[in-house]
Parts: C-alpha cells; sequence; structure tokens
C-alpha cells in the first residue's frame, strides 16, 4: 500500500506552486510554460535513478517526495531504474570515477529498488509507471548510436558542462564522456514510448537535462521540458544524509530506524524548517512556526521533524520505538522510557565468563566502531562509556558482572548508545 499526502498539505491547486513554495524548484527550462502545462494538462514525467547500491538513501526519498506531489495532483510519474547507465556511472558531482560493477550487481540492484518504490506511489492502473532502460540501452550497436544520435551532440558544449568540466584536471574517462548521450537517449525514448514531456533531477543533472530536451527537439521537432531541484545540503552547504557509517539509507538492515530517526533529531538549528519543508508533507504554516522557535524551543521541531521523516520511511510503529528510545536516553526524564528500543545486540553470556571481553573487541564486535584502532582512539580521547562510567584503559574486559539484569548500555561520543543483551 503506498503512502499517501493528506489533504491539509496546501490550498494551491497547482503542483508547480506548491514545489516552489516548499524550496523544492532550482532551474526550469520553461518555467511558465512548465507551470502552464502542469496546471492544465495531466502530465507524464520522469526521474532517473541509477542502482549504485542495494538501497536507495535519503537524497533519492527527495525525489520520491516529488514525484509523490506530483501524483495527488494527477501527474503520471514514471521511474526509471537505470540498468543501463548504471554500468557506466554518472559523474555529474563526483571528483572520481565510480567503481564498476558487475552486470549481476546491477541487476540486483534494481530488483532492491524497485520493491521500495512500490512503498511510496500507487502503481495501480492508471498509476505510476516504472522501466528500465538496460532494456533499450544494453542492446544499442555503437556504430548506429553515435551516428544517429552522438551527431546531435557538439564535444565542445558538452566540456563546458558543469559535470565534465569539474573533472576535467582529476581526468574524465571516455566512457563516462558517454554518459550525457545516454541520459539524453533515455528522455527521447520516453517521450515516444509514453509521452513523456518532462524530466526532473537534482541541479547537478542540469546539463544531462538539457541534452535530452535538445535531442526531442532536434530528433523529433516536439517541445519537451526540464526542471532541476535542490539539493539536499545544510546552510552551509554540506551534503546531508551522511553519517559516520557511511549513506543515510531508507533499508533498515542498512540504516536501523533508531539511528534514522536520531541523524534527524541531531541536525542543526538553522536546517530545521528546510528539512520539514522537504521531506515532510506538514503544512508550510505548521513548518514555518516549528522553523521559527529559538533556544531549547527548537527541540520539539527536530523531534517532530525525526518523527514525522522516520515513520514515512520505516512506518509509526517504528518511528513510535525510535521516539520513545530517544527520550529514555536523551528527555528531561532520561532513563524513565522504553530502554529495551535501544539499538541492542544480544551476545552469548559465554564470551563474559572468566576473565570476560576485551572492551575494544566489545565495541568493535557490537559495530560502535569500524575497527580496533578507531576503538582505541575513541578510548584515549575519553569517548567511550559503560553505563554512566567513562573507559579510559583500552585493556578494560567486560564479565558477566558488568551486566544488570542481562543488560548493559554503552555510550560512544555524546549521543551514540547502543545496550548489549546476554542470551
Amino acid at each position: 500500500m503506498a503512502l499517501t499526502i493528506p489533504d491539509t498539505i496546501s490550498t494551491h491547486t497547482n503542483v508547480f506552486d506548491v514545489l516552489k513554495e516548499r524550496g523544492f524548484i532550482a532551474q526550469t527550462t520553461h518555467e511558465d510554460e512548465i507551470r502552464d502545462l502542469l496546471a492544465n494538462e495531466k502530465v507524464k514525467f520522469y526521474i532517473g535513478f541509477d542502482p549504485t547500491a542495494d538501497s536507495l538513501h535519503v537524497g533519492h526519498f527527495m525525489q520520491i517526495i516529488i514525484m509523490m506531489y506530483m501524483q495527488k495532483f494527477g501527474h503520471t510519474p514514471i521511474v526509471l531504474i537505470g540498468g543501463g547507465t548504471g554500468m557506466v556511472g554518472d559523474p555529474s558531482g563526483r571528483t572520481d570515477m565510480r567503481k564498476l560493477m558487475t552486470t549481476e550487481t546491477v541487476a540486483e540492484n534494481c530488483r532492491q529498488f524497485e520493491k521500495t518504490f512500490g512503498r511510496f506511489l500507487d502503481f495501480s492502473e492508471g498509476g505510476a509507471l516504472i522501466d528500465n532502460n538496460a532494456y533499450w540501452l544494453l542492446d544499442l550497436k555503437y556504430v548506429d548510436f553515435i551516428r544517429d544520435i552522438g551527431r546531435h551532440f557538439s564535444v565542445n558544449t558538452m566540456l563546458r558542462a558543469e559535470c565534465f568540466k569539474s573533472r576535467m584536471e582529476q581526468g574524465l574517462s571516455f566512457l563516462e564522456f558517454n554518459y550525457m548521450l545516454m541520459q539524453s537517449y533515455d528522455f527521447l525514448v520516453l517521450y515516444k514510448k509514453y509521452g513523456c514531456k518532462i524530466e526532473f533531477g537534482g541541479d547537478d543533472q542540469w546539463s544531462n537535462i538539457l541534452g535530452g530536451v535538445d535531442l526531442i527537439r532536434r530528433e523529433l521537432g516536439k517541445q519537451a521540458y526540464g526542471m532541476t531541484f535542490r539539493l539536499l545540503t545544510t546552510s552551509e552547504g554540506k551534503k546531508m544524509g551522511k553519517t559516520e557509517k557511511g549513506a543515510l539509507w531508507l533499508d533498515a538492515e542498512k540504516t536501523p530506524p533508531y539511528d534514522f530517526y536520531q541523524y534527524w533529531r541531531n541536525v542543526e538549528d538553522a536546517d530545521v524548517g528546510i528539512c520539514l519543508s522537504l521531506l515532510t508533507f506538514l503544512p508550510m504554516d505548521e513548518v514555518n512556526r516549528l522553523a521559527a522557535l529559538e533556544g531549547s524551543a527548537i527541540n520539539e521541531a527536530k523531534e517532530i521533524l525525526a518523527f514525522e521523516l522516520t515513520e514515512l520511511v520505516h512506518g509509526t510503529d517504528e518511528a513510535t520505538r525510535a521516539r520513545e528510545a530517544a527520550r529514555a536516553l536523551f528527555g528531561q526524564n532520561a532513563g524513565a522510557g522504553n530502554l529495551e528500543d535501544v539499538p541492542t545486540t544480544e551476545l552469548p553470556a559465554a564470551n563474559f565468563g572468566g576473565e570476560g571481553m576485551g572492551i575494544v573487541d566489545l565495541i568493535r564486535e557490537i559495530g560502535l566502531v569500524a575497527s580496533g584502532s578507531e576503538g582505541f582512539r575513541i578510548i584515549g580521547q575519553g569517548g567511550l562509556m559503560i553505563e554512566d562510567v567513562k573507559i579510559t584503559d583500552a585493556k578494560t574486559r567486560v564479565t558477566t558482572g558488568d551486566f544488570t539484569d542481562g543488560a548493559l548500555l554503552l555510550r560512544k561520543g555524546k549521543k551514540t548508545y547502543h545496550r548489549v543483551k546476554i542470551v
């Protein structure tokens, strides 16, 4: 069952005005025409998603939110999975070449992506569509492709594109240089196959989108449109959604709901408003009220942000458990809440018998640190506590006597908690 957007989300009747009010839109090829088109027609549009991992991340989620808005207002999203472009790798926004994946890895990642989209969009008859560019890219004959498509592209113009220009000093492979042609060709195929008139994407996709719009004009003599959206960045311009463990994933196995919740609960004060606007469906009056809170009151807004976003991605039950766990650890009545929902690892009691288990081995085993060297560093900096006791000796050993009712609470830094239970 796909998520639904509340009817109270906006008083606007044109989705373009909703997207603009909430701060999504960065650039458009034809702003007035696009606004009129979205007001007067039911439009098919697409966003492409390259399967660079086996899970979507929070940057993708912002694109999903946009598709949900568009579907709410009667337009038809086309989710394009990049089974073909994923074999090359998009150079946009990167300083180095992506690691090439095997055909099997790309195919499996595509399958994982397809399952995720069904949680957010309605794919029933007459609803959203999903396609994979592997169906038309992988069987292309190269000489035919560069004769029919490549002839429309000026190398001089391509080299001025931001996605390529930023790579010229570090080196741009010929493989990646083909990416713009492939993405542009996708738009042409979708225009002919579905009547898709608009391509959406992050603002780093602007050059690629322009390529597709121009290709449709040259090949078909038709007008197509493009629109990009701001990237998910902090008020200081840093990419949002990066954690110590890497990307903030939508898959609960890769980023547990509690960790997901805590990320948003701990965003900087200055970023609360834009996160509420871009990543939740709260009405803008409420977004503005929450964003204007100051001092300790801003924590109310952060808790609402974290709950709303975790609920969208992981459901009400997981969001509630994450909130209760956070309140148990950090709230005014810390310790009184439900610690059962704090991230927990169960280990055999035998591990802690006799001389017990070394503290560095323990925190590495439960994933609080990625390596033994990181564990020694954290302890040396005074950043590890067991219950309320700071650990200063990296040779400390944990035994069954350290557990209370079979459980032990560890804390790394100020905000990262983990329970160990013996079984």
